[in-house]
């Protein structure tokens, strides 16, 4: 497989579960809205064509309250290099500055050859969204995401700069320019659907290293939007292997990589990164042109929760927050990783103290074993675990917050000479406990998320290449209180493609043929979701929901 030239909190899963369960699936973006069965569409082409479905996935759309709504436009653009584009955003009037919840959309389009690329929203700084984009058909494509953004009301409320980038390259080649418009809709709240719980305070860091914290916070948790990218071999950080191994991406000490986040130089957590596949991953284009991998179109952001340091950081003083990538060679640009912090104060109080009572980091575990032969195999495990407690003095008396998390990961890699045989089986865990103990405060939230990498590609000596692969985004989540639980979640979203075309020639002499789905299942305390969609060569075949 020639892969690298050419491959292009649990509170969050509880959120999740009760914003979309029971909502209706939303149609797919763009031309091609007809109802997705068998018996709408024609019997799909012999292979590729020219044109093909409109990107779309099975993930449930957002939950809407009915109540009047705003409309606000941040972003119109044509993307056709590395400038950003830059305008200034003012709230909405009419909806008042307590929403219900609020809703970005991203409407895009592009036309002709282009590569997937990566972009980002940012409004006063603080990024709300991180995206990348379909490749597109010679006829062109549209294509829609929807994310729902009330956490950062804050941010909202007050008139701000934004700025927006999906870098892109056109040329004589690559033909394709990327035009987007991005929107904020508003819900207000009224007798009937009250304001969204949400963060009072949404903060970046100062230069992009120091945070300054209200001194009555009594709850931070920063979100880092970490992604490996940039077309070098972050990108595809789980297949790389350390010396001396013979393989086209190398690092160090193997695939293991951690996100971690520290606070004046002391660890304050620890995180898997998600193993995003890209629209041009795994030398097989044709494995996305429909179905994007999980998290493509919405990159989701890593959580930590730093309540257990906000007596430190209370202290009016300006403190460190650094981000790192454990396994990354040193020197090796390729990952991003934009912070924001969200705080919840005690309106009650001028001044939160508190303490920092127990860090306890077990030793970081990461071994890759080599094993030549005419199949190379590179087999590797690795893991982590920290715990963090601390308390804060708060107006309703002293609450205690403890984090637990650890991870693990296995893989087993596998490839010939040449790489023209080329697989990956790989799993990771991230299991959280947050628990707050105090007069008036009992509960305990645990999640556990567990990504799955399951494919070959290979490449026959008639250049045919092909691609199988299965992907999956799980998490389970339970919230209680006082020994009781009181919610409960767990989603299973997972992708297949088997994709084979003639490399190495014009692009109407591929030949091209592909079979792809995605299963998005959502279940819990608050109901029920079950979206189910198949693809043959770019026509949907089905579109089924079963809940």
């Amino acid at each position: 497989m020639r892969s690298r030239v050419v491959m292009s909190m649990l509170a969050g899963v509880i959120l999740v579960a009760s914003t979309l369960l029971g909502a209706s699936p939303a149609p797919a973006a763009g031309k091609h809205t007809a109802e997705t069965t068998p018996s709408a569409e024609p019997a799909p082409p012999a292979e590729f064509g020219n044109d093909w479905h409109d990107p779309l996935t099975a993930a449930p759309p957002i939950g809407k309250p009915a109540t009047r709504s705003c409309q606000v436009t941040v972003a119109e653009a044509q993307f056709r290099d590395f400038t950003p584009y830059r305008s200034t955003y003012a709230p909405p009037r009419g909806c008042g500055d307590r929403w219900s919840r609020v809703v970005l959309r991203l409407d895009g389009k592009v036309r002709g050859r282009q590569y997937d690329r990566l972009g980002y929203l940012h409004i006063g700084g603080v990024e709300i969204f991180r995206t990348s984009t379909p490749e597109p058909s010679p006829d062109g494509i549209e294509w829609s995401v929807e994310k729902d953004v009330t956490r950062y009301s804050d941010t909202f409320r007050q008139s701000r700069d934004v700025e927006m980038l999906i870098g892109n390259v056109v040329d004589d080649t690559y033909t394709g320019v990327i035009d987007v418009r991005a929107t904020l809709t508003f819900y207000a709240a009224d007798r009937t659907t009250r304001p969204a719980a949400a963060p009072d305070r949404v903060l970046t860091l100062a230069d992009g290293t120091t945070l300054t914290t209200p001194r009555n916070s009594e709850r931070i948790v920063a979100e880092v939007y970490a992604t490996g990218s940039g077309g070098g071999c972050e990108e595809f950080w789980y297949l790389t292997v350390p010396d001396p191994a013979p393989y086209s991406c190398k690092a160090d000490k193997g695939p293991y990589r951690e996100v971690q986040i520290k606070v004046d130089g002391r660890l304050a957590g620890i995180a898997a990164p998600f193993p995003t596949v890209w629209t041009g991953g795994w030398s097989n284009p044709f494995l996305w042109y429909v179905i994007p991998g999980p998290r493509a179109f919405d990159v989701k952001p890593i959580e930590y929760d730093l309540t257990p340091f906000a007596g430190l950081l209370n202290d009016g003083r300006p403190h460190r927050v650094d981000v790192s990538v454990v396994g990354v060679p040193e020197g090796q640009a390729g990952w991003s990783a934009p912070v924001n912090v969200l705080v919840w104060q005690d309106t009650k109080s001028a001044r939160v103290t508190g303490a920092l009572t127990a860090h306890k980091e077990a030793d970081l575990a990461n071994s890759a074993t080599y094993t030549p032969g005419s199949e190379h195999r590179l087999d590797t495990e690795g893991g982590h675990r920290l715990t963090v407690a601390g308390y804060v003095n708060t107006s309703h008396g002293r609450v205690t917050t403890t984090v637990n998390r650890t991870l693990a990961t296995t893989s087993v890699h596998r490839w010939t000479d040449g790489e023209n045989m080329d697989g990956l089986q790989a799993a990771w865990s991230d299991d959280e406990s947050v628990t707050a103990d105090g007069r008036g405060a009992d509960r305990t939230t645990r999640t556990r998320r567990t990504y799955t990498m399951d494919g070959t590609t290979t490449l026959g000596e008639d250049d045919r290449l092909r691609s199988v692969l299965t992907l999956g985004d799980r998490a389970t989540g339970a919230e209680s209180r006082g020994g009781r639980r009181t919610a409960w979640s767990r989603l299973d979203d997972t992708y297949t493609g088997d994709a084979t075309y003639t490399a190495n020639v014009p692009r109407d002499q591929r030949h091209a043929v592909a079979t792809t789905s995605e299963r998005y299942r959502l279940n819990g305390s608050a109901g029920c979701y079950d979206r189910k969609l198949v693809t043959v060569q770019g026509m949907v075949t089905r579109d089924r929901s079963d809940c």
